[in-house]
């Protein structure tokens, strides 16, 4: 009888603990809570690729501009790559980067063909 009673009160702490964890208490159903704790822990790491993915194609936005307005080319980055898609060169933004930092004169090329 001693054992029953203290498994009893060991699952009601265990439940008012899961019930502390859960935000709003909703209802202190057990598997609404699980579902809730399950839910909270998935945008921890949702957002982490996504945002590398931002970061890369910024700096790679970045070196583009840099190298641009350094060999002397007038105009940014948006209207270099607006100007290709107009002349169906269909260069991303990546193959552009490694153009650039490789080989300066080929980018300069590029853009003197997408201006006639």
């Amino acid at each position: 009888m001693l054992i029953h009673y203290a498994g009893k009160i060991l699952f009601k702490k265990q439940k008012y603990y899961s019930l502390t964890l859960a935000k709003n208490e909703l209802k202190r159903l057990t598997q609404t809570i699980t579902q809730q704790r399950i839910r909270a822990l998935v945008p921890a790491n949702q957002d982490r690729d996504r945002e590398k993915k931002r970061d890369f194609h910024r700096l790679l936005i970045t070196r583009i501009n840099a190298i641009i307005h350094g060999v002397g080319i007038s105009y940014s980055y948006s209207r270099l790559i607006h100007n290709l898609y107009k002349k169906q060169l269909f260069l991303n933004c990546k193959i552009l980067a490694q153009i650039a930092i490789s080989n300066r004169n080929c980018l300069l090329t590029i853009s003197n063909e997408i201006r006639k």
